[in-house]
């Protein structure tokens, strides 16, 4: 970009070589010249309104982005805050999980070993009762055994007192 102070002196040596012309002849008076500074007065007022512009959405968008970066900043102390109130209890859920799970494993082969007992304990007091009963029954029959067996000598013995009474 050609800075006014470049461009006034390139119209400058313009005039002084004669390029500058009306017509084919070269234009020294003073209301060309009036003319080349208005045009130049224009231009440097326009480039410095469009610098000051330049400045202000320059100075708009700093100040944009330190609101950015305060904003930012607390979003981070917000963030630092809330893992810190929550991290704790996340920490303290965690190893209570843990703990379920190492219960958990170490309960399903009790469990499965206290089935298999209480199937090995029924499968023994049925066996238990089933010679319970069976011993009640042998008992009920050896008590019918002695039984008979005790009449069976008492009749004898009757007899035999019978037949040594018939004897004498």
């Amino acid at each position: 970009m050609t800075t006014p102070k470049q461009m006034e002196q390139q119209v400058v040596k313009m005039k002084n070589s004669g390029i500058i012309s009306y017509n084919g002849s070269p234009m020294i008076d003073e209301r060309e010249e009036e003319m080349t500074r208005s045009a130049l007065s224009a231009f440097r007022a326009k480039e410095e309104e469009i610098e000051k512009k330049r400045k202000e959405v320059s100075d708009k968008v700093q100040a944009q982005l330190g609101r950015v970066e305060e904003e930012t900043k607390r979003l981070a102390e917000i963030r630092e805050k809330l893992e810190s109130f929550v991290d704790p209890a996340g920490k303290e859920v965690t190893l209570v999980r843990k703990k379920i799970d190492l219960v958990n494993r170490e309960l399903k082969p009790l469990g499965q070993s206290c089935q298999r007992k209480e199937k090995e304990y029924k499968e023994a007091l049925d066996a238990f009762n089933a010679k319970s009963k069976e011993k009640a029954q042998l008992l009920t029959k050896l008590m019918e055994l002695v039984s008979e067996s005790e009449k069976l000598r008492m009749t004898k013995l009757e007899e035999l007192n019978k037949h040594i009474e018939s004897l004498r």
